[in-house]
């Protein structure tokens, strides 16, 4: 009795050192990621690459980055696999390499497809790893693991611009040497998880979420989820993707310039990361989730007609308000459908990667066939999908 109660209070503590290592290690998995929609404005002109070819790259990371994700949190659900974090973080690194000595279109596709598997691994496993961390706070778990991802993807135009903008595409391979350093800190988190399960094999009792709702209603809410993060990711892809584009055609800014905005937007987007989660804990996931994506609506409404000077001032709160849905609406699912951590981190994310990816593909082909600012402003209205949140219904987390 004294050694399980012993056990439980270490598992129910959250384990911070845990989380920061997961956040950071998100931080250069994303950072990495992040450096393929930096170069398409390089290598759309090395290559003479139309916008539906840009968005075809986008695709094809996508895809390798969603397709996978659901298969590896179901068998992790049934066999944790500790170490596969770093393995994951071994095909990007094959990905990144491989990308610097591209010399063709389809090369380059090859490249994004190993870095697109690489994290295909990584999220679902890496999400379970923060819930086992937790102590319970998941929704703050979430936050903090995510907040290194959003964090990693704002600081790849900014490097793009200082690094691979002045020295060509070659350059991407000095970022070898953090998907190195990802390598040696997930090694250690596995070490830790690996202990972990050690300890929960002894049989004990922990915080567990309880739902009374039938099969139907579950199934219902998941596909207005999943209807929530097509609105977030398909938004989210226009400005990942295009937004550079969208200031060189519109305002004829530099490239360079059109990163530092970029990177302004995925701040903001990391800044406003940390909030949905911890705010979830407390009043819901709920309302945080109907707040975050219903109230870019404005926002978003406004950016097609604002002058540049605005552009910059809009970004910032969309970016910020959008950014707290995807860590409530994860944890929600999570406690929607329990025990099923790692399916709920694989389908959730590989669909918001797939979104993401089809997206851009989509937007690529409209722009060519009408124009950049045209999609900005068909895109504006999407934030508004936000109002079917009224149907989900409301969770209360019990201990059995």
């Amino acid at each position: 009795m004294t050694e399980n109660s012993t056990t439980t209070s270490i598992i129910e503590k959250t384990v911070f050192p845990i989380l920061f290592a997961l956040s950071f290690s998100h931080l250069l998995n994303d950072t990495i990621q992040s450096l393929i929609p930096a170069i398409y404005p390089i290598i759309k002109t090395s290559y003479h690459l139309s916008f539906s070819q840009i968005g075809l790259i986008t695709l094809t990371f996508q895809l390798a980055a969603s397709l996978l994700q659901p298969f590896v949190g179901l068998y992790t659900d049934k066999k944790p696999q500790p170490y596969s974090l770093a393995v994951g973080m071994g095909f990007t690194l094959i990905g990144l390499i491989s990308l610097s000595q591209s010399t063709h279109f389809y090369t380059i596709l090859l490249s994004v497809c190993f870095i697109g598997i690489g994290s295909s691994i990584f999220h679902p496993e890496a999400s379970r790893m923060a819930h086992a961390a937790s102590g319970g706070k998941r929704g703050l778990a979430q936050s903090v693991f995510q907040l290194g991802g959003n964090a990693g993807s704002s600081l790849g135009p900014l490097l793009a611009a200082w690094i691979i903008v002045p020295y060509g595409q070659f350059s991407v391979i000095w970022f070898s040497v953090i998907a190195l350093l990802a390598i040696i800190i997930l090694t250690y988190v596995g070490n830790w998880y690996r202990g972990f399960m050690l300890s929960r094999s002894k049989k004990i009792n922990i915080q567990t979420v309880v739902n009374q709702f039938s099969r139907g209603k579950v199934i219902f809410s998941v596909c207005i989820l999943l209807l929530l993060i097509f609105s977030k990711y398909f938004y989210m892809a226009s400005l990942t993707n295009y937004f550079t584009f969208y200031l060189i055609d519109k305002f004829h800014v530099s490239v360079q310039t059109s990163q530092i905005y970029l990177f302004v937007f995925l701040f903001s987007v990391a800044a406003g990361t940390l909030l949905g989660g911890p705010i979830g804990d407390k009043i819901g996931r709920k309302y945080v989730i109907w707040t975050s994506i219903l109230g870019t609506a404005p926002f978003a409404l406004l950016l097609p007609h604002a002058n540049l000077f605005w552009v910059g001032v809009l970004i910032i709160p969309i970016g910020m308000i959008l950014a707290s849905a995807f860590s409530a609406i994860l944890v929600y699912a999570q406690e929607l459908i329990p025990g099923k951590v790692g399916l709920v981190a694989g389908l959730f994310f590989g669909f918001a990667f797939g979104m993401g990816g089809i997206g851009s593909a989509l937007l690529g082909k409209l722009a060519d066939s009408t124009s950049i600012e045209y999609v900005f402003n068909v895109c504006a209205f999407l934030p508004l999908i936000g109002l079917l949140t009224g149907f989900l219904p409301n969770i209360e987390t019990k201990k059995k």
